[in-house]
């Protein structure tokens, strides 16, 4: 097989965004066109000579022996879980995050879902994840005087690395009812180490304008738009299974968006049969239900016009009535004015449910425990699987070095305690250096992206994420002189996120963060990136020493920043909200407040500044001061925390816990 064909097979499947030599290949075959390109291995290749020299042809063709090698092992789930291996699971979510070169995601959700296939794959779970094809995705954040501007701009499939899904009749094709059209779909695929993505388009000439923008912008527009979108993804996640003849056992439903899906499962299985409720309980046998948020505003809800709007034509074609789909999602059926929650509708039609943190599932089945009316609290029906992040993927190529060179078998055993116990002998300078090439990894990208220069030899504490009016981006700016004293004791502050486009107020503590970062008593300590993505998140949590997180308890689901942070080494300065109610021990960094739920929200949040600032003046600086018992912190964080927090052991939880009953 000649190199070019070898690199084409690179191209289109991920495998290499997680392989430290394949990821670091592209950049060596034409840096100033990876990074101008932006970073899309399919798009570099037409732009390469279709010569080598002997030496990048004999790393091509090893890189590319390994990648065969990998894809043709079985994987734990083989021997660990072998009747979920035979059985099949898919995996539904309308957003993956899997790499800067393909945006089609938003934040948080969809990177989880990224490293859920990662990790499916590398433990050989057979899953297909399905999605949609979102022709302009989540927005790119301009900052215009501080002011966050939403920008949209077209992705194309091939630059992606996807390619149309064929069968013997060609690209597939499929239809699926929505309100009075039958939507005509395409279907592409990216193959994620393993498991194949298969991605949902309705951007095709022989649909209406109207209906093209279904999958267009990821998060976009009004309810009723929302809720045929969740319909085209729910119903066309089944009836693409059927149409490429893939077997799952399983479908796991990642977050309410998909919970249509058991609908059409229902449908398929009510053409064998005149009784509807067995129908939906043959259904309902085989899904698994993740819910991630316990704000109330995070769950969708639609009115009876906008279902039957969507979903009243193929309703009525069933032969059903009129309340057969929104009494489903209602918590009181009898309520005909309570909208379709869904939530509910994936509640009530999945056999197993969960949190994402043993937290958040205490907090679920508080929430949603009038489903199940006498039944105590602690019964309901909703338990947790902690969420995790890819163990390769998420980790700086020092990071990776450092492990590979002094704690051996960790790939393959990531979530055994006891191989983590080997930390102890990497010494303070072996993590000192790599710590170093981290931060200035970070601030080489701060450099390059923002213009500012940051010190190398100082305390880094980042904060990147969503900026939701909860997770309070602007605490820490509550006392302006407080925190100048602190970043002149030898700190720097770096930041970054978006705020949803309809987020008023998220949008001006954005702004206001932002403010400061421009504000003369900070200058050079303290800096804003824009337009948060993948790529920053990697750096910026594999950079920072120190990471905040103060959300208002207990809104934060789960929350996987500080999970990437404590794999390079960094220390997490948390609420205790997520999963660092789970991870923190007092040994292994530093919890913010009293790990309480506060009625009071403005005396809740001095509180909670007060804690974060009193931690940093009298706990996290001392230590930076004292190297060696620093490191001492690093060495308990990867103890405690790395075995718990991978998506390795996320995956094989979902697998032994959720998956396997089902089978």
């Amino acid at each position: 097989m000649h190199v070019l064909d070898q690199l084409t097979n690179l191209a289109h499947n991920l495998w290499w965004s997680w392989d430290a030599e394949a990821t670091e290949l592209w950049a060596t075959l034409g840096a100033e066109k990876w990074q101008a390109g932006g970073q899309c291995p399919a798009a570099l290749i037409p732009q390469l000579d279709a010569s080598f020299d002997a030496a990048t042809e004999f790393q091509i063709t090893s890189i590319h022996q390994r990648f065969q090698d990998y894809m043709s092992t079985d994987g734990w789930c083989a021997q660990g879980a072998p009747e979920v291996h035979k059985a099949g699971v898919a995996y539904l979510s309308m957003e993956f995050g899997l790499h800067e070169s393909v945006p089609l995601y938003s934040g948080g959700l969809g990177v989880l879902a990224g490293d859920h296939l990662r990790s499916a794959s590398d433990l050989g779970v057979r899953m297909a994840g399905v999605s949609l094809l979102w022709s302009e995705g989540y927005f790119r954040q301009v900052l215009e005087d501080g002011q966050q501007a939403a920008v949209y701009t077209a992705n194309d499939p091939a630059r992606m690395g996807l390619r149309l899904a064929q069968d013997d009749n060609g690209p597939v094709q499929f239809t699926v009812p929505i309100g009075e059209t039958d939507v005509l779909i395409q279907v592409w695929r990216l193959d994620v180490g393993r498991v194949p993505l298969y991605l949902m388009d309705a951007n095709l000439p022989e649909n209406t304008p109207e209906i093209r923008d279904l999958t267009s912008r990821l998060y976009g527009g009004d309810a009723n738009m929302r809720c045929r979108q969740e319909a085209l993804l729910g119903l066309g996640a089944i009836r693409l299974l059927k149409k490429l003849a893939i077997s799952t056992k399983v479908v796991h439903l990642n977050e309410g968006h998909c919970a249509f899906a058991p609908l059409q499962m229902a449908a398929d299985e009510f053409a064998n049969t005149s009784d509807w409720p067995t129908a939906l309980h043959h259904a309902a046998e085989r899904c698994v239900f993740t819910t991630h948020t316990p704000v109330p505003a995070g769950h969708d809800r639609f009115g009876w016009s906008d279902v039957n709007g969507t979903l009243g034509r193929w309703r009525r074609s069933l032969g059903l009535p009129d309340g057969a789909f929104m009494n489903l999602g209602r918590v009181t059926p009898s309520d005909l004015s309570e909208p379709l929650c869904m939530t509910v509708l994936a509640l009530r039609l999945s056999a197993a449910a969960n949190g994402v943190a043993a937290l958040h599932g205490t907090i679920s089945r508080d929430m949603w425990k009038d489903l199940w009316p006498g039944t105590p609290v602690d019964d309901v029906p909703i338990g947790h699987v902690t969420n995790g992040v890819h163990p390769t993927f998420w980790l700086s190529h020092p990071t990776r070095a450092l492990f590979d060179q002094q704690l051996h078998g960790w790939r393959d055993q990531v979530w055994d305690p006891t191989l983590w116990k080997g930390v102890d002998a990497i010494s303070d300078q072996a993590i000192a250096d790599c710590r170093r090439e981290n931060r200035q990894a970070l601030i080489d990208l701060v450099q390059r992206r923002c213009g500012v220069a940051l010190d190398p030899n100082r305390l880094t504490l980042g904060f990147a994420r969503r900026f939701a009016p909860y997770k309070r981006g602007h605490l820490i700016f509550r006392d302006p002189a407080r925190l100048r004293a602190i970043l002149e004791q030898g700190a720097q502050l770096v930041f970054a996120g978006k705020a949803h486009p309809r987020d008023r107020a998220g949008q001006a503590i954005l702004a206001e963060v932002y403010a400061w970062s421009k504000h003369n008593d900070f200058a050079g300590r303290l800096v804003f990136i824009p337009d948060y993505d993948i790529e920053v998140g990697r750096a910026i949590t594999a950079g920072s020493d120190g990471w905040l997180n103060n959300p208002r308890r207990p809104r934060e689901a789960s929350g996987t920043s500080g999970q990437k942070v404590v794999y390079n080494g960094g220390l997490n300065l948390s609420v205790l909200d997520g999963w660092w109610d789970e991870g923190y021990n007092g040994h292994n960094g530093w919890a913010i407040g009293e790990g309480r739920e506060w009625e009071d929200i403005e005396a809740g949040d001095a509180a909670d500044h007060e804690s974060l600032m009193s931690c940093l003046e009298q706990q996290v600086m001392p230590l930076w001061q004292d190297a060696p018992n620093w490191w001492t912190y690093v060495r308990q964080s990867w103890k405690s925390c790395a075995p718990a927090f991978s998506s390795h052991r996320m995956v094989r939880d979902y697998v032994l816990e959720r998956y396997s009953p089902r089978c």
